[in-house]
C-alpha cells in the first residue's frame, strides 16, 4: 500500500512540475513582450500572382498604443471584404467585436463575458438592430 501511495505522490509531483512548466511558458512578462512589440504597429499583408507582377492587399491588422489589436480588414480582389473593430474594457480585455460588411455597415456584433482569470466564457452574436441571435459557451479542460 505504500508503495502504490508512493507512487501516487511521485505522479502528482511530476505534473504539478510540468504544470508550472507550463505556466511559466505562459507568463505575463511574455505576453507583456508581445504587446510590447505590437505598439502601434499596422502590418499589411500583400498577395501576389506567380510571377510577381501583379500584387494586391490582402489583409490589414492595427495596434493600439498598448499593442493590443484594434482593427483587422479583410480584402478581396474587389476590395474590402470585411472589417472587424475591437474593443477593451478598463483591463485590456476584449468585450465587443464589430464586425461590418463589404459595404462598410455593420453585419453583426460580438460581446464577451469573461471568466475570473481573463478566458472566455460566452460570447453573445448580435444581429445589426441588436437582436441576439447566438449564444457560444466556453468549455476549457485538461
Amino acid at each position: 500500500m505504500k508503495s502504490i501511495s508512493l507512487r501516487i505522490v511521485l505522479i502528482c509531483f511530476f505534473m504539478a512540475g510540468s504544470f508550472a512548466t507550463v505556466l511559466a511558458q505562459i507568463s505575463p512578462e511574455s505576453l507583456y513582450e508581445k504587446h510590447e512589440r505590437k505598439k502601434g504597429l499596422t502590418i499589411r499583408e500583400y498577395n501576389s500572382d506567380a510571377k510577381g507582377k501583379n500584387r494586391w492587399m490582402d489583409h490589414v491588422t492595427v495596434y493600439n498604443a498598448k499593442g493590443y489589436k484594434i482593427e483587422e480588414i479583410e480584402y478581396a480582389t474587389y476590395g474590402m471584404r470585411e472589417r472587424t473593430v475591437f474593443e477593451y474594457d478598463a483591463n485590456d480585455v476584449c468585450v465587443k467585436e464589430i464586425v461590418y460588411d463589404d459595404h462598410n455597415k455593420v453585419s453583426r456584433i460580438r460581446k464577451y463575458v469573461h471568466n475570473a482569470d481573463g478566458t472566455r466564457k460566452t460570447q453573445f452574436n448580435y444581429l445589426p438592430n441588436g437582436r441576439l441571435y447566438s449564444t457560444k459557451v466556453y468549455q476549457y479542460s485538461n
